[in-house]
């Protein structure tokens, strides 16, 4: 709805006159006001489209019938906390002293409503984009390809795998309780490549739009399903999400400059609060817990075996059984994010952990569908390992490979209107 673009122009409004207000201003203590005030009108925002209704909910649970609140009747604005994120790194980097404030207002609103990344990321910092706002940019060949090239990786990864998978996931996840163990646990191992192709091939989409107009995003991802622990893995995944974690609330928390158990509290503070930015569900709340609470045993075990002098020789087979078991871990967390409610995901994994040979298995695909979904998911793998980036330096390599991509989305593609997942955040 055309309304909506008043809630971003309210938010632009305010960070671009309370940064050029910091800067202006040397007392420290009306900086910081300046600063919360900016940070409370976009986390205002937030709240009242994205969390109200939670809250309202769950108050009224607790209110148990005595009095309730009222529900509001709104649409979460597509991308709201992603460009929130995004101007309120704006205002932070300002206060610190690491940004100028911008006083052209064009050109701030642009750095908040980028079009290749408005509405899914990547979350960019002001220091990285708003320069380049001011370079010109003359047509260069090489961006042309490498971003086309992208960009057609990044449909593939969507409309060919993301989307396919997508159908029995969706199936199976519909109505767990009428569904098998067998197909529960590879409907949870689908999900997880079905989220990555859908969230990564967006940001592929994006980065690779940006660069054949000669701008620089951030990477978002790097293999992260290569990781060997969970503290590797988000070093991989949203990268722009868990940098913002970290430098905007990890490290003013005290990070791990503090006593352990205060290192622990900061990692499972962040996580939660992560897993709440995710969305307005339980489901989300326990996934951040839980990433957190693997990041902790993660940490704590390596301190064991350092107290006892034990150093992992690494190898070819451990470094394999480690990245199957991060990813299990992931997996794990994942059908908690998945589900839509705590009690599904509760009985999904249940149905995973006791697995029974003689229970019927339907599948919403086919076993032709299933296989070359396998198939697709091994050869995504085999590219992550091999090429991040698919090269395109040579003209006629890059017209075959191009050519190749396209037409393989064309006749393998799922085209059913199935909006990218992180739209919804």
């Amino acid at each position: 709805m055309p309304a909506y673009l008043l809630i971003i122009a309210f938010t632009i409004v305010i960070d671009y006159y309370a940064a050029l207000a910091i800067e202006k201003t040397p007392n420290k203590k009306k900086r910081k006001s300046l600063l919360i005030l900016s940070l409370i009108a976009n986390i205002g925002v937030l709240a009242i489209f994205k969390y109200y209704n939670f809250f309202a909910s769950n108050i009224n649970v607790l209110l148990n019938g005595h009095g309730s609140l009222s529900y509001l009747k709104i649409l979460l604005p597509i991308g709201l906390s992603f460009h929130t994120f995004q101007a309120m790194s704006y205002t932070i980097e300002v206060y610190r002293g690491n940004q100028a404030a911008e006083k052209h207002f064009g050109i701030y609103a642009l750095y908040v409503m980028f079009y290749p990344q408005l509405v899914a990321g990547p979350i960019e910092r002001p220091q990285n984009i708003i320069h380049q706002f001011y370079e010109k940019h003359p047509f260069d060949f090489n961006n042309l390809k490498a971003g086309l090239m992208q960009m057609a990786t990044g449909l593939f990864k969507k409309v060919v795998i993301a989307d396919r998978l997508a159908i029995l996931v969706d199936g199976a996840y519909l109505h767990p309780q009428t569904q098998s163990g067998t197909t529960l646990l590879v409907s949870t191992l689908f999900y997880s490549f079905q989220i990555y192709c859908d969230f990564s091939g967006y940001s592929d989409i994006a980065i690779g739009a940006a660069r054949t107009m000669g701008f620089t995003l951030m990477d978002n991802f790097r293999a992260p399903y290569f990781s060997r622990s969970v503290n590797e893995f988000w070093t991989r995944w949203h990268i722009s999400l868990s940098t913002w974690f970290r430098d905007y609330l990890y490290i003013p928390l005290g990070g791990n400059r503090v006593k352990v158990s205060r290192w622990f509290l900061n990692l499972m503070i962040v996580f939660i609060i992560s897993g709440f930015w995710h969305g307005a569900n339980w489901t989300f709340i326990v996934w951040g817990a839980l990433h957190g609470a693997f990041l902790i045993v993660h940490i704590a075990f390596n301190k064991f075996l350092q107290h006892w002098g034990y150093k992992f020789k690494p190898n070819p087979l451990k470094t394999f059984l480690q990245i199957i078991f991060t990813f299990l871990l992931v997996s794990f967390a994942w059908v908690f994010f998945r589900a839509t409610y705590i009690s599904d995901a509760v009985y999904i994994l249940k149905s995973i952990f006791h697995l029974n040979v003689h229970d019927q298995v339907q599948f919403s695909l086919n076993n032709n569908e299933i296989w070359f979904s396998v198939f697709l998911i091994a050869l995504l793998c085999l590219k992550e390992r091999f090429y991040l980036t698919i090269p395109t330096k040579k003209n006629l390599s890059f017209i075959m490979l191009f050519s190749i991509i396209i037409f393989s989305c064309y006749f393998f593609g799922v085209f059913n209107n199935k909006q990218f997942i992180y739209f919804q955040f």
